[in-house]
């Protein structure tokens, strides 16, 4: 019973990679740190930049998917432009609030 989960498992996963290779999109896990930041994944769903410190103390950055879901808005990546004029940073580790909340903030875009 356990072997016949595991190949259920292995198969969807297969499947989903299969589709994301043969229909393109956005994935957060698989998109380069420099450009996490601010992006929407093909479901959706806001990238986050996470950082963890190894026990040797090198710093790594990955990019996760987050719990926020964008509603009508899917697989984009802001531009510089865009991050210059709203004053966010493109390595901003987790889920940036403080501008959000800044008066002005909304005019900038």
């Amino acid at each position: 019973m356990a072997m016949g989960r595991l190949l259920l498992a292995v198969s969807a996963l297969i499947s989903v990679i299969s589709l994301q290779v043969v229909y393109g999109g956005i994935v957060c896990e698989k998109m380069p740190v420099e450009v996490c930041a601010f992006s929407v994944s093909s479901s959706g769903a806001r990238c986050v930049l996470e950082k963890s410190i190894s026990r040797d103390g090198n710093v790594q950055y990955e990019c996760q998917t987050s719990e926020i879901i964008v509603e009508n808005l899917k697989e984009v990546i802001e531009t510089d432009e865009c991050m210059n004029a709203c004053g966010v940073e493109r390595m901003t580790v987790g889920m940036p609030m403080d501008s959000l909340v800044e008066c002005g903030f909304t005019k900038k875009l």
